[in-house]
């Protein structure tokens, strides 16, 4: 007993710190890793990526359980949400929330009747990967008021349309910016908000892991709209 009140003495200052840390890091904000490249050419292989808890609800910590909720998620934020298949922690775009009708034609977003603007602004990039340097080709695209790069992989560039469809109520639809190289609601469906764990935003570093995972200078600290 007394050994027992010694270790509690001497380091519970530690314990709580680490305790803290934990609740910050499950109800506040966290920094994720991002191991795949489904969202490149936006976030690649090797960031790390701020994560704002706050964003939309506050919960109880280490569970998707609601106190309160402030927000819903819009189209064009990133988002981290707990994959509906099997618990793993994803990171998606939102292109369409509840109440939307959403269709895909020929690689182009359609939401509510209105086709989304996309433009080609280079024919083949060379983005790092999991797998090494691939080459896609990618547009700039347009989801209400928000601008972002996706990216299509010609030789693999197949799943080109779907829908119509609407998006049910207290769900959202997310695709991967990467859209030829993305587990996302074409196949897991639509994404219900409790589900979601927060928003991304910004690359706070990252690590290239085909160079021994030294530090990429450039992706520091940059907001996720300037990490292209």
């Amino acid at each position: 007993m007394d050994q027992r009140k010694g270790f509690w003495r001497e380091y519970k200052g530690l314990v709580m710190f680490i305790g803290c840390m934990l609740v910050f890091r499950s109800a506040l904000a966290d920094w994720n890793y991002v191991p795949s490249s489904s969202m490149n050419p936006t976030l690649i292989a090797g960031d790390r990526v701020v994560v704002n808890k706050l964003a939309y609800s506050l919960r109880v910590p280490f569970t998707l359980k609601e106190i309160k909720r402030w927000a819903k998620p819009v189209a064009g934020d990133v988002i981290t949400f707990d994959s509906p298949a099997d618990g793993v922690n994803l990171i998606k775009r939102v292109v369409a929330v509840e109440g939307d009708t959403v269709s895909m034609e020929n690689n182009q977003l359609v939401v509510n009747g209105s086709v989304q603007d996309r433009v080609l602004i280079d024919e083949s990039r060379q983005v790092p990967t999991e797998k090494g340097s691939l080459s896609l080709q990618v547009w700039r695209e347009t989801l209400g008021s928000t601008r972002h790069e996706t990216a299509l992989i010609p030789e693999l560039n197949h799943f080109t349309a779907f829908g119509p469809v609407e998006v049910p109520p207290g769900h959202v639809m997310v695709l991967g910016d990467s859209r030829d190289n993305s587990r996302d609601s074409r196949f897991l469906g639509f994404i219900d908000m409790q589900r979601i764990t927060g928003r991304a935003e910004r690359v706070v570093m990252s690590h290239n892991p085909d160079l021994f995972f030294l530090p990429r200078a450039n992706r520091w600290w940059v907001p996720l709209e300037e990490a292209v």
